[in-house]
């Protein structure tokens, strides 16, 4: 896109040539810099719309970097031997994601880091967990299929492994090298502010860089898509709906000790009793190349209601009892809490689906899981269609200080607890 100074006092933000607020005419203003709000934000552009990003913290800072990367789509939610409102909203993102990497998308992502081709179910030899296994495959029979030993996942080619793997047709990214990968094309959309600056005027936004720069955003359409600062944004609108609600997890992460690293990239879930996986795993690297295994599922669902103490010791155990054969004696741990914000709706405990609520010329919005980015931004942009939008010819704007990129926890050393000399 054009990106020269054609508003009045464009320019750069460490001039100080304006004392007043920078005015910027814009058609669509996106808040929120996470992977919803960035594909938002690149499909509003292709689509002709002349549309600003603005973001408090570092892009991805927010559920992105917490986020296991997994392009669901489906198994997951059809455990129960069915197919669920969940299982089929999430039915074709794999597909669609993997031709954004392939390069054939409606995005650009071949620049993005892809950790695996696809994700696992994984099946003990208890009768309860083969039984879930059974049904996943049946039920999602052109999602998955049965591996046999030679085509087994390294970890599990072990003489000690009983159970049954099957292999998902769902992709694991490197969440925050998609960030960049959507954001680098639109860098010079993406605004850094102070949220306590946003106030409100009658379709304009005013707000102060990070930088210390005034603007003031003339906007046709305002999307809110910030997670769990949605909920800040529509205070500051003197709305009270729609109302959010929070989903806690506690996620637990795994590296191997100084002498005694993970030796194996691990992208699966572990099937239980119950209707969620028992454990889910997927594997990253930190930034001094060390395999870190990052476990969700019920452990994380369960985790939240345990101490960080009580919780390392019983995702411990459950690796003892799963993985007999992987030495963890020497390993470090950590907790990282998450809150998952999705809107809230009576009688319900988590959406099935995306969520939009439209108040005049203010839309509302929860992606609720990743893998449906690009299903919320096909319904945002088919809004805004319907609303008969005439594009701004004009798609100058000023320059400012360009956004920085968030890093994932487990790359700071507070997610880490002392690493530990024995397995107790």
């Amino acid at each position: 896109m054009n990106t020269g100074a054609g508003n009045a006092g464009a320019g750069s933000e460490d001039k100080g040539q304006v004392t007043g607020p920078v005015k910027v005419d814009i058609d669509a203003l996106v808040i929120g810099g996470g992977i919803a709000g960035l594909w938002t934000l690149a499909r509003l552009q292709r689509s002709g719309y002349k549309s600003v990003l603005l973001e408090s913290q570092k892009l991805g800072a927010g559920q992105t970097r917490y986020a296991q990367g997994i392009i669901h789509g489906g198994t997951k939610y059809a455990l129960t031997g069915k197919l669920t409102a969940s299982s089929e909203a999430v039915a074709d993102m794999p597909a669609r994601w993997r031709a954004c990497y392939e390069g054939e998308g409606e995005l650009d992502l071949t620049q993005a880091k892809l950790l695996s081709d696809a994700h696992y179910l994984w099946s003990t030899t208890s009768l309860t967990s083969r039984i879930s296994g059974f049904f996943a495959s049946k039920v999602m029979r052109s999602r998955s299929s049965e591996l046999d030993k030679e085509s087994l996942p390294s970890l599990f080619r072990h003489k000690d492994f009983k159970g049954q793997i099957y292999r998902l047709d769902e992709p694991v990214f490197d969440t925050l090298s998609v960030i960049r990968a959507i954001a680098e094309p639109c860098k010079e959309s993406i605004l850094p502010i102070d949220q306590s600056s946003i106030q409100h005027l009658d379709h304009q936004l005013s707000v102060r860089s990070q930088q210390g720069k005034d603007y003031l955003f003339h906007y046709k359409k305002i999307i809110f898509i910030a997670g769990e600062g949605n909920e800040f944004l529509l205070s500051r609108f003197g709305y009270d709906q729609p109302e959010m609600q929070l989903r806690p997890l506690k996620m637990v992460v795994m590296r191997g000790g100084p002498d005694k690293p993970l030796a194996h990239m691990v992208f699966a879930h572990c099937l239980g009793a119950s209707v969620n996986p028992r454990i889910t795993i997927t594997s990253h690297r930190d930034l001094q190349g060390n395999i870190v295994w990052y476990m969700g599922g019920q452990l994380a669902e369960e985790g939240v209601g345990k101490t960080d103490e009580d919780l390392i010791a019983t995702a411990k155990k459950e690796i003892n009892e799963l993985i007999p054969w992987l030495d963890i004696k020497h390993a470090q741990w950590g907790v990282l809490q998450i809150n998952r914000a999705e809107i809230k709706k009576p009688g319900t405990t988590r959406p099935d689906s995306f969520s939009i609520e439209k108040h005049d010329d203010v839309i509302t919005a929860w992606p609720t899981k990743l893998a449906l980015a690009p299903a919320l931004a096909d319904a945002l942009l088919a809004i805004i269609d319907e609303d008969r939008l005439v594009p701004d010819t004009d798609l100058s704007l000023p320059v400012w200080q360009a956004a920085e990129y968030a890093r994932f926890p487990w790359d700071e050393d507070a997610c880490w607890y002392p690493a530990s000399g024995s397995d107790d």
